[in-house]
């Protein structure tokens, strides 16, 4: 596959949504994309983030963007490999029980129903509105508290994962998606150093510690999830916002590899994909597609194409019509 670029912050923005960044009418992530266009059925967020991705001079990869923050992703900052690892979301105060905050709520919406009238076209209310019910919902759901107790896992399935940021998180993913998310974004890495997987120096002692952790998580979440009946219908992408130089740097603190969009790839499986297929190939240096190429579009209509969506549906944005997703084409190789 080739990228739009060769920048953090903008590369994950066009990754996770297949079009350009643009910061003024910014295409929203695939994962908003079906918050709106699937009604969630189960009591927990359609659609979470592990891991904050945003970078300070960019965009929040993956979020609403134009379709608005009531399509956000639900974003858990916490590491799941603490032993302190909680979710207040989930939990009302101590003293309020359930029928009080049923009171509570009644209470809020007799409140509310008083401006209905004036605020009735009013986006912000309706956007207030969604988020309140969904704060309420949280509170008092059993099944989405649940699904973030990793203690109800057996020990030796939380150490196949790895007892590390990521193999816990790929956990929590599948407890997520079983508990009935739809779309759950892993931020797959673990510093170590201030450069995580950006690999300008150092590039071998890094990947040492970092391929094993990753490789284990990664493969624990596919057996896991074909062992409970769930690969079939499950998606599971790895993919990163561009690829890396084909030759090592000088770099003082030792070799590394800067930032290449002109060439990286990215594995699907799953959720009723073709698997064991390679598509294309790179030329004898890893700089360029030498065989069929793909684009970050076409990446993307595949996904939508998996996940059932609509990439040419349309939506009124600032007095413009947007389509969800302009360009690309499925690969076909792939369904």
């Amino acid at each position: 596959m080739y990228s739009y670029s060769n920048k953090h912050g903008q590369g994950d923005v066009e990754i996770m949504c297949g079009s350009p960044e643009n910061k003024s009418l910014q295409a929203p992530g695939m994962g908003a994309v079906l918050s709106r266009q699937q009604k969630q059925q189960a009591p927990i967020p359609q659609f979470m983030h592990l891991g904050d991705m945003k970078h300070p001079a960019h965009s929040a990869p993956g979020y609403g963007g134009y379709l608005g923050p009531s399509h956000d992703p639900f974003l858990i900052k916490q590491d799941p490999n603490s032993p302190s690892f909680f979710i207040k979301t989930f939990e009302a105060a101590d003293d309020v029980d359930g029928s009080r905050l049923s009171d509570r709520a009644n209470l809020l919406r007799s409140l509310d129903r008083c401006q209905a009238d004036q605020e009735k076209q009013l986006e912000f209310s309706r956007v207030h509105d969604g988020f309140r019910e969904q704060a309420l919902g949280l509170s008092t759901s059993s099944q989405a508290k649940a699904a973030f107790d990793l203690s109800k896992e057996p020990d030796k399935l939380r150490d196949a994962y790895g007892r590390n940021r990521v193999g816990q998180e790929m956990l929590l993913a599948r407890r997520l998606i079983e508990a009935g998310v739809r779309f759950v974004t892993v931020q797959g890495y673990v510093d170590t150093g201030i450069y995580a997987w950006d690999h300008h120096w150092g590039i071998f002692p890094h990947l040492d510690r970092q391929l094993p952790i990753y490789d284990s998580s990664y493969s624990a979440l596919l057996n896991d999830l074909h062992e409970r009946g769930l690969l079939e219908t499950t998606l599971v992408i790895t993919a990163g916002e561009f690829g890396r130089t084909p030759k090592l740097n000088k770099h003082g603190r030792g070799p590394g590899r800067d930032h290449w969009g002109g060439c990286v790839s990215l594995t699907m499986g799953g959720g009723g994909v073709k698997t064991g297929r390679v598509i294309g190939a790179s030329d004898n240096y890893g700089a360029a597609p030498a065989e069929r190429p793909v684009s970050v579009a076409d990446f993307a209509a595949t996904v939508y194409h998996a996940l059932g969506l609509d990439r040419k549906a349309e939506f009124l944005a600032q007095g413009r019509k947007m389509t969800m997703l302009p360009e690309g084409s499925i690969i076909k190789e792939l369904i």
